[in-house]
């Protein structure tokens, strides 16, 4: 007697929902922001991309969201690395080793797609500005609390953590796009943020 084919397990909204995302952040990860459509992300569900429509409001949203998830679980994991510090300077230090790290590369690249994309994705954008807002809260809290510890000083905090940020993401950007990365790039940007605390040269290498 024949066995009757197996039956296919119909899965529910938040389920197929999760899986259209997690699809969306591994082609992103492999191809780029500019990887991710309707039809791809359906090619690696294995469903048609109407059902991938279905669950996304457009592909701008489905880039935009995709985005935010790999930038917000990048800071995640830079903040659970400098919290294992217990001074100002130790997790200012951590942050930027971990920032600089070539390791990163991947994720650098979703970022430069995503200021590119940006220009013409006004989802893409809103979710740009808010993670590069929450890096620079970021650095802003732990400047703050080595002012106020004592461990340094700080002219302009929000400033500073600014172009903190700017830095690492341009040299990043770089870095990414022409394989030009450098120890000796990377102990340039600790020195020039060490003196604008009023540190030794080598207080945060």
């Amino acid at each position: 007697m024949a066995s009757s084919p197996p039956r296919t397990v119909r899965k529910s909204a938040a389920e197929r929902s999760a899986e259209i995302r997690d699809a969306a952040c591994a082609i992103a990860r492999a191809d780029g922001l500019v990887g991710v459509t309707l039809r791809s992300v359906g090619a690696r569900v294995g469903v048609v991309p109407a059902l991938v429509a279905h669950y996304e409001p457009s592909t701008e949203v489905l880039v935009a969201e995709t985005f935010r998830a790999i930038a917000s679980a990048e800071l995640d994991e830079v903040i659970a690395v400098t919290q294992r510090e217990g001074s100002a300077v130790g997790r200012l230090r951590a942050l930027l080793a971990t920032t600089l790290d070539p390791a990163r590369d991947p994720v650098t690249a979703v970022w430069v797609d995503a200021w590119s994309l940006g220009r013409r994705n006004e989802p893409l954008a809103a979710a740009v500005h808010e993670l590069g807002g929450r890096w620079e809260s970021v650095v802003a809290g732990i400047l703050e609390r080595g002012a106020a510890a004592g461990e340094f000083t700080v002219a302009d905090r929000d400033g500073l953590a600014w172009l903190v940020v700017a830095i690492v993401d341009g040299l990043n950007a770089q870095s990414a796009v022409h394989d030009r990365h450098d120890a000796a790039k990377a102990r340039l940007v600790q020195r020039a943020v060490a003196r604008e605390l009023g540190l030794p040269p080598a207080a945060l290498a």
